[in-house]
């Protein structure tokens, strides 16, 4: 698969969707989790979709609960979650995994486009590293993704131009998406 527009995923209704519906959007994938520490991600997310999304971009959330067991709801209680406290309004998917056998196949390609680098330096990354491989090593050679809310910047024509651990500057996030529009 050469872009992100050969996948099909399945919304938080179970539906099937063919990422070909963003064609020619900037896009932001996330995997996301109601109760991990980048929760508040939600914010700044939210924030840049409403900024943005006349423009043409989409923040695409799909739920994963492989770290720490931090989105242990279901699809209607994680969605009411992330309306009530965070008023998003950006697609969310059904949950996935990102690592392992059972690993979306569109999680699979974009680390494959975006292999992990770390975290960054610094004490909270470096903690956050070491909380991390305790959690994956049970993944082995398929560990994909290393922590809730690590984004993947999608250009308009469904190539994968950048990934951001959760780590990143949210500023930071925001300043090459809008260089991306």
């Amino acid at each position: 698969m050469s872009t992100v527009y050969d996948f099909m995923v399945k919304d938080r209704l179970g539906n099937d969707v063919s990422l070909s519906e963003y064609r020619g959007k900037v896009l932001l994938i996330v995997n996301t989790a109601t109760g991990c520490g980048f929760t508040p991600h939600y914010d700044p997310l939210e924030a840049m979709y409403k900024e943005f999304k006349d423009q043409g971009f989409e923040i695409l959330d799909f739920p994963c609960n492989q770290f720490a067991n931090q989105a242990p709801g279901d699809a209607d209680e994680i969605h009411e979650f992330c309306t009530l406290k965070f008023g998003t309004e950006f697609p969310q998917f059904a949950k996935i995994d990102v690592n392992g056998d059972n690993a979306s196949p569109l999680f699979v390609y974009l680390a494959g486009e975006k292999p992990f680098e770390g975290f960054g330096k610094g004490v909270k990354n470096a903690m956050l590293n070491k909380f991390a491989a305790m959690n994956n090593k049970k993944y082995g050679d398929k560990t994909y993704i290393g922590w809730n809310f690590t984004k993947f910047l999608i250009d308009r024509e469904g190539k994968v131009i950048d990934r951001f651990e959760p780590t990143m500057d949210m500023e930071e996030v925001k300043a090459r998406v809008a260089a991306a529009l």
